[in-house]
C-alpha cells in the first residue's frame, strides 16, 4: 500500500537510490537534508556540496526537496557530549547519538507534525518481524499471534550499519523503512547507475562528521577544552612516556603514547584523568573475561541472567557481542549480580573495551539490545571476583 515517506537524505548514494526506490514502488516521497553542522566538514555528510547533491537527486527523481535546520540539537545533544565526554576519560559514539537524538527523534516528531507515515534512510540493515505470541483480537473471544518487528543486520557484511543504529524501539522500527538493507553495495550503485544517479559513484563518507580529515580528533577537541598532560606509566608505576593530553586517549590505542620504539608493543589500559596518568601494558593485558557495561536496553524481552542463577544453574545461551561499528563479534552473556551491576561474562577473554563504546547484542543477525562501556571499579571487580571471574 502506498504511503507518505519522508527519507533522510545525505546526498551520498545509498539515501538517493533509497528515494529512488520508494518512488519507483509508489510511495508519496520527499527528500530531507538535516543541517547539523555548521562548521568545517569534509568526511561526505554535512557539506555544501552534500546538500547540493541531494537536492540534485531530488530534482531527477522529480521528488520535493527541503533542508531541516537541526544545528542547534546536533550541538546540544551530539557535540557537546563529545567533548563532556573526553574531558572525563570517555570514548563516546557521536555517529550513535546522533541516530538517538537528531535522526530517530528529532526528525520523527517532525514526520508527525507533517503528516508523514513513515521515515526511511538509506542505512544498510533491515527491519524483520519476529513472532511475538498471541494477542486478543479485539471485540472476539480468540486470540491471533502477533509480530513484532527488529533490527537485523543488512545482506552485506561488509557496509553493515546495525551497531549504529541499535538504540531504535519497537515503536520507531514500525514507522522506519531501510530499502537498501535488502541490497550490497555494488547493487545500490548499480541500481543508481541504472537510474542516472549522479551519486552513483560517490565515494562513501567515513569519519564524524564535524572533525575534518586535516583537523583530527585532538585539534577539534584542543580548541573546545583545556588538556591535561600527562604521565604514561606501566602497571606497576614505572614511568615510560608521556602524552600532551590524558583526555585524547582511549583504551586500546597503541599510537601517540610517546613511548620509545622497539619490544613488545604496548596498548593503553586504563586513563585516570584525576591523576593524570594513562597506564599501558601488553596485548595480553589487554584481555579481561568480564566487561563492565551501563546504561543496558533490550528490545522486547531481556536476554540477561542474574550471577546466583549462573551459580546454581550454569546458562548455556549466549549473544554475540560487538563492540566497534565494524569490529569483530565475540560471543558472551549479559549478567547483573547481586547489587545490580552489569557486566558481559565473555565465553573467552577479550580486550577491553573503552568506556563510553556502544556494545550491541545480537542473536544472529538481530539486534536484540545493547548498553554502554563503563570504567571498571574496585567494588564491581570484588563482586565478579566472587563468581570467580579475573578482572
Amino acid at each position: 500500500m502506498a504511503s507518505k515517506v519522508m527519507v533522510a537524505m545525505s546526498g551520498g548514494v545509498d539515501s538517493s537510490v533509497a528515494a529512488a526506490l520508494l518512488a519507483e514502488a509508489g510511495h508519496e516521497v520527499i527528500g530531507v537534508t538535516m543541517k547539523l553542522w555548521g562548521g568545517a566538514s569534509d568526511t561526505g555528510c554535512c557539506s555544501v556540496s552534500d546538500v547540493d547533491d541531494a537536492r540534485r537527486v531530488c530534482d531527477h527523481l522529480g521528488i520535493e526537496h527541503h533542508v531541516f535546520n537541526f544545528g542547534e540539537e546536533f550541538n546540544e545533544k551530539v557535540v557537546a557530549p563529545y567533548v563532556a565526554h573526553h574531558k572525563a576519560g570517555f570514548t563516546p559514539n557521536p555517529c550513535v547519538d546522533c541516530n538517538r537524538h537528531i535522526k530517530f527523534d528529532r526528525l520523527l516528531k517532525r514526520a508527525d507534525a507533517l503528516g508523514f507515515d513513515a521515515v526511511a534512510t538509506g542505512h544498510h540493515a533491515r527491519i524483520v518481524r519476529v513472532a511475538g505470541g498471541l494477542r486478543s483480537a479485539e471485540g472476539t473471544a480468540g486470540a491471533g499471534f502477533v509480530t513484532m518487528p527488529r533490527l537485523a543486520r543488512g545482506v552485506d557484511a561488509a557496509k553493515d550499519q546495525s551497531y549504529v543504529l541499535w538504540m531504535l524501539s519497537e515503536t520507531q522500527l514500525e514507522r522506519l523503512l531501510l530499502p537498501v538493507g535488502e541490497m550490497n553495495k555494488q547493487q545500490v550503485r548499480e541500481v543508481a547507475e541504472r537510474l542516472g544517479i549522479r551519486t552513483a559513484q560517490k565515494p562513501d563518507s567515513q569519519d564524524v562528521c564535524f572533525i575534518t580529515k586535516s583537523q583530527g580528533r585532538r585539534r577539534f577537541l584542543e580548541s573546545r577544552m583545556e588538556a591535561t598532560p600527562g604521565q604514561v606509566v606501566t602497571k606497576d608505576g614505572a614511568e615510560v612516556g608521556s602524552v600532551p593530553g590524558v583526555e585524547f586517549v582511549t583504551i586500546g590505542q597503541r599510537r601517540w603514547l610517546g613511548l620509545e620504539g622497539g619490544g613488545e608493543p604496548m596498548f593503553a589500559l586504563d586513563v585516570d584523568i584525576a591523576e593524570a596518568k594513562v597506564v599501558v601494558g601488553s596485548h595480553n593485558d589487554r584481555l579481561v573475561e568480564a566487561q563492565p557495561i551501563t546504561a543496558v536496553e533490550w528490545v522486547g524481552e531481556p536476554v540477561g541472567e542474574a550471577v546466583d542463577e549462573l551459580i546454581d544453574e550454569p546458562v548455556e545461551r549466549s549473544l554475540s557481542v560487538q563492540c566497534r561499528s565494524h569490529g569483530q563479534v565475540s560471543e558472551g552473556r549479559v549478567v547483573c549480580d547481586e547489587v545490580g551491576n552489569n557486566y558481559i561474562l565473555w565465553n573467552e577473554p577479550q580486550p577491553r573495551v573503552a568506556p563510553g563504546q556502544s556494545i550491541v547484542f545480537y542473536e544472529g543477525d538481530i539486534v536484540v539490545g545493547g548498553a554502554t562501556a563503563s570504567r571498571s571499579k574496585k567494588q564491581t571487580a570484588g563482586n565478579i571476583a566472587a563468581i570467580g571471574v579475573a578482572q
